[in-house]
């Protein structure tokens, strides 16, 4: 079974589209949230992702800002001033959409969250301490996070009591340790300074995880966000990958 695992697309959705065109055949998909916020195509990409054969979807910060489940207040003036954007222009359909998303989802294997196990909507795991004790709070052998915009994997040793870091710098393709926390990093706006899409391809036959890159059409993205007035920090950053 080939399983696409994509997360924050943050309504980019030339992203979209180009990660979708690039993954090719697979037989399900997993969305790790944050399908709005930053970019100028909210309604656009959630429909993208509505459509999706076999989907999963889980609720992310900026999906849960959207649609009144947390403050805006919580968030930074720019990515606030998006939020307040997207919610004037969300259809009523999309909004019930996204309103509707869990927090979580377990499957048979793996466990679904946006930020952490602990704190599925805001923690960030960004380093082998904070990844160590979400170990504690998650009881399937794996479980997939977004929020970061990273791509990493965070694995438990059978002999070790701290969780190690792999990095796609590193190896690209790879068969599953037995417990591990994994990062598909961000469709829409990564930031490990590549500025190309990333995803991730999940095959549960042979258990091997392969990250995956993609150039887009990023001038063209910026060009609608100036149009929509967005805050120029994040359309400058596309281009950088930060």
């Amino acid at each position: 079974m080939r399983t696409l695992i994509i997360s924050d697309i943050h309504a980019n959705l030339n992203a979209l589209e180009a990660v979708l065109a690039d993954a090719g055949e697979f037989d399900a998909a997993w969305c790790l949230g944050d399908l709005v916020g930053y970019g100028p195509n909210p309604n656009e990409c959630i429909e993208r992702i509505r459509g999706l054969s076999n989907l999963q979807c889980i609720m992310g910060n900026h999906d849960a800002a959207a649609v009144g489940a947390i403050e805006v207040d919580a968030f930074n003036p720019d990515a606030r001033k998006t939020v307040l954007w997207t919610q004037e222009r969300l259809t009523l359909a999309n909004m019930e959409y996204l309103k509707n998303l869990p927090e979580r989802i377990k499957l048979d294997y793996i466990t679904l969250v946006h930020g952490s196990p602990f704190k599925p909507i805001w923690e960030y795991l960004l380093d082998t301490r904070s990844a160590t004790i979400s170990f504690e709070f998650f009881d399937t052998p794996y479980c997939f996070v977004g929020h970061t915009h990273l791509p990493v994997l965070y694995y438990l040793p059978d002999d070790r009591l701290t969780a190690q870091l792999i990095v796609p710098e590193h190896v690209s393709q790879m068969t599953l340790a037995p417990r591990a926390i994994l990062n598909p990093g961000s469709v829409g706006q990564p930031r490990d300074r590549d500025a190309r899409s990333a995803y991730a391809i999940l095959n549960m036959d042979d258990l091997t995880w392969e990250w995956h890159r993609v150039s887009y059409d990023i001038q063209d993205v910026q060009e609608r966000m100036r149009r929509e007035n967005l805050p120029e920090r994040h359309i400058s950053r596309l281009s950088a990958g930060w």
